[in-house]
């Protein structure tokens, strides 16, 4: 396969040339202009961030972005999917609330906000793709109804895949609050009884009659009828039906590859990922752990998987930040200059795994040229 464009510029700045300026700049160089922009909904896929982290992505890119489009005429808007977990983007209005905490909104970052997924998590789309894994995945329907898919991620260390960077964004990120449950889990949810109240609202939602509630007043999941499709994960408001158990780092990324598929299956797309406060954990904590290596640029290609691959060669060639940080601390008299700093950090991790299966999908090369 023919080697894949990423394009990279540095974090060097000047009184003519600011760091907004410098991503415009790079975004035209890698080609976002030959996109068909003209009247077109563009999901611009971001991470808010939780709030009380401050790694995350600032929203002056997202709104230099947001204007960038629009001067080619398209309707640009800012989206994400709620989570899984229960965090303060849980549901549409907590999530809304927390975005704009973060800067966020029409006025900071010059663009809607619209959460993909709906108020609850539940309004999806369902994307054949005939996957090894994930034969429908489930995307928020904001996203999957967009003409153009932009991604804008900041890359950092993720505890379960390894590192977050494009694909994270797009496959488990563009996934509906059910499509995240399948991603994660390796089996069917259950039902934590301390905390289920009786509401009931699992029970009214299933679409295969496969809960109740016992004498106790308790949910109660017939296994013979579940199909595993998380709307109980998704309704309850009180962690009471929950994950059953974690599927391995391998699958997980697996499944993400998929996803990202369905994300992108027949959508014009480009990507921006961002190489800077390279937290080891994801930005869906409400904290942010030191950053493990300093500050390397911004990066953008129309190959996500390309630019993911150049994102974590590029890491894990940089010598890590002596210092108070979790490499830092362990590795004082080391510079562990191309060392894999997403595994030492998360041994049980396999991040190489996603991006091979997302090349042998089709989705795109690890093979590429890094153009500065």
């Amino acid at each position: 396969m023919e080697k894949a464009k990423v394009y990279f510029t540095d974090l060097r700045t000047s009184p003519t040339s600011n760091l907004l300026d410098k991503m415009e700049r790079l975004v035209k160089k890698a080609g976002i202009a030959q996109l068909p922009l003209k009247d077109s909904f563009v999901a611009i896929k971001i991470h808010f961030g939780e709030p009380g982290n401050l790694a995350y992505i600032r929203p002056n890119y997202a709104a230099r972005m947001a204007n960038l489009l629009r001067s080619y005429g398209a309707k640009p808007f800012l989206t994400d999917c709620n989570t899984l977990y229960s965090g303060r983007r849980a549901n549409a209005v907590d999530h809304l609330e927390s975005a704009m905490e973060n800067g966020f909104n029409p006025i900071s970052a010059q663009c809607q906000v619209i959460i993909a997924d709906g108020l609850k998590g539940t309004d999806y789309r369902e994307i054949p793709i005939d996957g090894k894994y994930c034969k429908a995945p489930k995307i928020g329907t904001a996203i999957a109804d967009a003409d153009i898919i932009i991604s804008m991620t900041h890359f950092k260390g993720h505890e379960q895949a390894g590192f977050g960077g494009a694909l994270k964004n797009l496959g488990m990120g563009a996934a509906a609050v059910p499509g995240k449950l399948e991603l994660h889990a390796s089996a069917q949810p259950k039902i934590d009884t301390a905390n289920c109240i009786g509401c009931n609202i699992c029970v009214k939602h299933c679409a295969h009659d496969a809960v109740h509630l016992n004498a106790d007043r308790k949910a109660e999941i017939d296994y013979s009828k579940c199909v595993g499709c998380g709307q109980c994960v998704a309704l309850c408001q009180h962690d009471g039906a929950v994950v059953g158990s974690w599927d391995t780092s391998e699958n997980m990324n697996y499944k993400i590859a998929e996803y990202t598929k369905a994300v992108l299956k027949d959508k014009p797309h480009f990507h921006v990922s961002f190489v800077m406060n390279v937290s080891p954990e994801c930005d869906c904590w409400n904290h942010n752990d030191a950053a493990i290596i300093p500050d390397l640029g911004i990066l953008a290609s129309t190959d996500p998987v390309a630019l993911d691959q150049a994102c974590a060669d590029l890491v894990n060639q940089t010598p890590v930040l002596h210092g108070n940080n979790v490499l830092g601390n362990k590795h004082e008299h080391d510079d562990l200059c191309g060392c894999d700093k997403f595994h030492l950090i998360h041994p049980n991790t396999n991040w190489q795994a996603g991006l091979e299966h997302a090349e042998a999908i089709g989705i795109g090369t690890r093979n590429y040229e890094l153009i500065v």
